[in-house]
């Protein structure tokens, strides 16, 4: 039995590939002209490429507004609500002539100012996602509360009450507004 010769089997396949690659070579044809786009396919996917484009963006954008909303709404209660606290104890030291009504006082004007300043930072840094509606409660709310911070300041045992009170009123609507208007949980 004769055992094959490796360099003649090699030398055999090797010319097998170059005439294989000869002939394949030899069949291509070059085709001449210049490639283009099919323009109505092009026309349908750049509409299409558009249409998901815009929708990505709206999805984003809503998205960025649920949540700009939820966090304004969420923290806007216990921000306010200290607000609140601190005004009704400076009503009570006013009402029962308190030794410390100045100090409840001053408190109660700090911690009004306070929460207008967080509920005002809140909202500007939104960077106008919240829905103008919401955004005008918000803001109405910051112009209230800083309203009653000033009258609060100015009361004395001899000053009129009613500047304090529309003041009051005014707050507690606005705080309404806000509460109406922000989704319920």
């Amino acid at each position: 039995m004769k055992v094959l010769d490796p360099r003649g089997f090699g030398l055999v396949c090797a010319g097998l590939a170059v005439a294989a690659g000869l002939t394949v070579a030899g069949c291509a044809n070059q085709v001449e002209g210049v490639a283009s786009p099919n323009a109505q396919e092009l026309a349908t996917y750049k509409t299409e490429a558009a249409s998901s484009s815009a929708a990505a963006s709206s999805s984003r954008k809503a998205a960025a507004q649920a949540q700009v909303i939820g966090d304004n709404c969420a923290q806007f209660p216990n921000t306010t609500g200290v607000g609140v606290s601190k005004y009704n104890d400076f009503i009570n030291a006013h009402d029962a002539n308190a030794p410390d009504y100045a100090a409840k006082r001053e408190e109660a004007a700090a911690t009004l100012d306070e929460a207008a300043n967080k509920v005002e930072t809140g909202v500007n840094s939104t960077n106008d996602a919240l829905p103008i509606d919401l955004s005008a409660n918000f803001t109405e709310y910051v112009a209230a509360a800083r309203l009653l911070a000033s009258e609060t300041r100015k009361m004395t045992y001899t000053a009129p009450v009613g500047p304090l009170n529309d003041a009051s009123k005014r707050v507690n609507d606005a705080r309404n507004a806000v509460r109406d208007a922000c989704p319920k949980r």
